[in-house]
């Protein structure tokens, strides 16, 4: 067995007991390896771990050398369906360690779920379903090839105890996962320190989240609004992502948002079948508060508590802008993303913006099948695949056509040509 490549940090730890509560991983009766993310091993040194070597670090949790000595299970409060709740944090979940990309030198997270009870589990077992585990790997992967800033899953161990859920056939069988993330700080993060009056806590998290994610916020007249302002169109960022997607993610709750704007904390996910707008993923969503077109609203709101945290150290009159800005960085990251899926450059932002109302005007239109509107339009609708679609009639409507017109003319993307000669094209 190679030795490991790995560069660890203890970044984390660094702020303090005030933030985070050492615990002791689960011990499970058996350990099974499902999943081992070879790539992005590879891209955090570790590819040299036998499958022994994997299981004692990502179902055991043997410290990984340089790592923290004893895991971490972070505190947070959240508001939860628009409900503040001040009694959640690392609930079957810990921050195992954190390394540094070996390609780009970014610092990651290893996370995990299923790993065990904390202090913040309240009534809940700790553990993970197989079924939950695989979710998220069909989540984070599809995603990012999609081109959506996510957390990756890294690992997922198959643990053999029987689970009881209430919303699945039960027993069910258990599991332990490991997530790579650039940073499991959350807006609740912010908001517990808050919520306590740590004022010097609510400081000393933003130099933290400056120095370790976002280092141009500290060239800011006030930095704390340089965060905001970088986490708010990071977020934009990915709720346009998601939208482009077809990807619901089903409990925006803010304990669910992270503050580098990544995907992760994946629940009830879905992605839809047909353009949907009050489709939502949670069966347990009554009111459609996260369905599909609300996400954006959802985000936006979510924003404005990590804002009023943020007040007490800078002002309202300097937050506020910021808060306001984040319907237009929406948009614009809508129509980048939107004319990337279909191969195309968006030209004229003016031009992009218009081209792009009429294309998801035509879905809301029509509520045709969601992924084969991207696959058939691939190019700006070229002649020879729309002739070939299932959905051929469709795109005969007067709305569609107008948006293909349009399509047609924006310029070609460097790569679409091996996207269409690709076989699953």
């Amino acid at each position: 067995m190679a030795a490991p490549r790995h560069r660890p940090e203890t970044t984390h730890d660094s702020l303090g007991p005030e933030f985070q509560d050492p615990v002791r991983p689960a011990r499970f009766p058996e350990t099974r390896l499902r999943f081992r993310n070879d790539r992005w091993a590879a891209r955090i040194g570790l590819e040299g771990l036998s499958e022994a070597g994997w299981i004692e670090h990502f179902a055991r949790f043997e410290p990984l050398p340089g790592s923290f000595p004893q895991p971490l299970a972070l505190r947070y409060h959240g508001h939860q369906f628009r409900a503040y709740n001040p009694e959640i944090g690392d609930g079957r979940g810990f921050l195992f360690a954190q390394l540094r990309d070996l390609e780009d030198d970014r610092l990651l997270d290893l996370g995990t779920k299923g790993s065990g009870t904390t202090p913040y589990s309240r009534q809940g077992d700790g553990r993970l379903t197989l079924k939950g585990g695989l979710r998220e790997i069909l989540a984070t992967e599809m995603l990012e090839a999609l081109g959506v800033y996510t957390s990756k899953t890294l690992s997922l161990v198959e643990t053999g105890e029987a689970l009881i859920r209430g919303d699945e056939p039960s027993p069910t069988r258990s599991s332990v996962m490991v997530r790579l993330s650039h940073s499991h700080i959350r807006i609740g993060t912010f908001q517990r320190l808050a919520a306590h009056g740590l004022l010097d806590g609510i400081r000393q998290l933003t130099e933290h989240c400056i120095a370790h994610f976002w280092p141009l916020a500290a060239e800011a007249e006030d930095p704390a609004v340089g965060l905001y302002d970088a986490v708010t169109g990071a977020v934009a960022r990915m709720g346009a992502e998601w939208f482009a997607a077809g990807f619901v993610h089903g409990v925006l709750n803010t304990d669910n948002v992270n503050i580098t704007g990544e995907s992760f904390d994946y629940g009830p996910w879905r992605f839809l079948d047909r353009f949907d707008p009050a489709f939502t993923a949670a069966y347990f969503d009554q009111t459609g508060l996260y369905c599909f077109a609300r996400q954006p609203e959802a985000l936006n709101w979510n924003l404005a508590r990590f804002g009023e945290c943020l007040i007490p150290i800078s002002s309202q009159e300097a937050i506020a802008p910021v808060f306001e800005s984040f319907a237009e960085r929406f948009q614009t990251d809508l129509a980048r993303q939107t004319f990337a899926r279909l191969g195309l450059l968006p030209g004229n932002p003016d031009e992009a913006r218009t081209l792009m109302h009429r294309f998801w005007g035509a879905m809301q239109a029509s509520a045709p099948p969601f992924q084969q509107v991207f696959h058939d339009l691939l190019g700006g609708g070229l002649p020879e695949r729309l002739r070939a679609s299932p959905i051929r009639a469709t795109f005969e409507t007067a709305a569609w056509a107008e948006a293909i017109e349009g399509l047609r003319e924006l310029p070609k993307a460097p790569g679409l040509d091996a996207a269409l000669a690709h076989p699953y094209a």
